[in-house]
């Protein structure tokens, strides 16, 4: 159906081929399969041992694996994107014993896109976990926006100062991410 909020009408218009859903949520795959990718890049040099910060974003590395764990997931759930961000609206199969000779395969493209949302959620929960671990090892100035937020942050997910289950801090960082209220943080911040 064609629906046109504003006017609260819907037509149904028999527009059945679903081509233009099925690019559009192939697209939007691909650019998340990307923002996962350059937020796992992030994370990376965060934990390489560069920037003055320690390897693995821990004391005693080697000691302790510290977040070397993160990237390994990371980088792992951004291939997965990559394998999801194959367009499925490229994809047709003749079905309905001919009738339908050119199907869009726009559910599966909303199914894939699904599993992408989902992935970079957790792709940018092991950024933020390492980012916090990064600034409060570095210690900076920084502005009362990042201050407070970062306030905010350390009431769900501690600093880690040696090996711990990672999933559980990957898990509440995802949820402090849903969570999140800018709103809240920027009336603080004036």
């Amino acid at each position: 159906p064609s629906i046109f909020f504003e006017d609260d009408k819907i037509f149904s218009g028999g527009n059945f081929h679903g081509q233009p859903l099925a690019m559009a949520m192939d697209y939007l795959s691909i650019s998340l399969s990307e923002l996962g990718n350059i937020s796992e890049r992030r994370t990376y040099q965060l934990i390489s041992g560069d920037r003055d910060l320690p390897p693995y974003l821990v004391y005693e590395a080697g000691l302790n694996s510290g977040m070397m764990i993160t990237q390994y997931t990371s980088a792992s759930i951004v291939s997965q994107n990559k394998q999801y961000a194959s367009p499925s609206s490229v994809d047709s199969i003749v079905s309905s014993n001919g009738q339908e000779d050119h199907v869009s395969m726009g559910a599966n493209s909303g199914l894939k896109l699904y599993k992408i949302i989902n992935n970079v959620k957790t792709i940018l929960a092991i950024e933020l976990l390492n980012a916090a671990q990064a600034i409060q090892i570095r210690n900076p100035r920084t502005s009362s926006i990042i201050n407070e937020f970062l306030v905010s942050y350390r009431q769900v997910v501690p600093f880690l100062e040696e090996d711990k289950q990672l999933n559980i801090y990957i898990n509440k960082s995802q949820q402090f991410i849903t969570d999140f209220n800018i709103k809240k943080l920027l009336d603080i911040c004036d």
